[in-house]
């Protein structure tokens, strides 16, 4: 059985769009632990969701990549947003 054969039989071939999210969203957690850079979480997020729209049209494999990557990247999201809002807080009150 070829390579072609067995992309045929299994479905079809990884969304690269997927498998780059799921980049997106290990980069984005190396650079919240070691740098407190969370920004690159928004890209993770992004390419997730479209790459499952890309999925889901053209009928490819790596939802769960795409998934995966989403979850990470909101996760990063809402522990910067805690943090921002705690970092807030504080300084808040610190002032008074």
């Amino acid at each position: 059985m070829g390579l072609s054969e067995l992309q045929t039989y299994r479905g079809t071939r990884y969304n690269r769009l997927a498998i780059l999210s799921l980049g997106f969203a290990v980069l984005a957690t190396i650079g919240t632990v070691f740098l407190g850079v969370a920004v690159i979480a928004v890209f993770a997020v992004g390419a997730g969701h479209v790459s499952l729209n890309q999925i889901r049209l053209r009928r490819e494999r790596g939802r769960g990549l795409a998934v995966t990557a989403l979850a990470i990247g909101y996760a990063i999201a809402v522990f910067a947003l805690i943090s921002a809002l705690s970092f807030a807080a504080g300084y808040v009150f610190r002032q008074q």
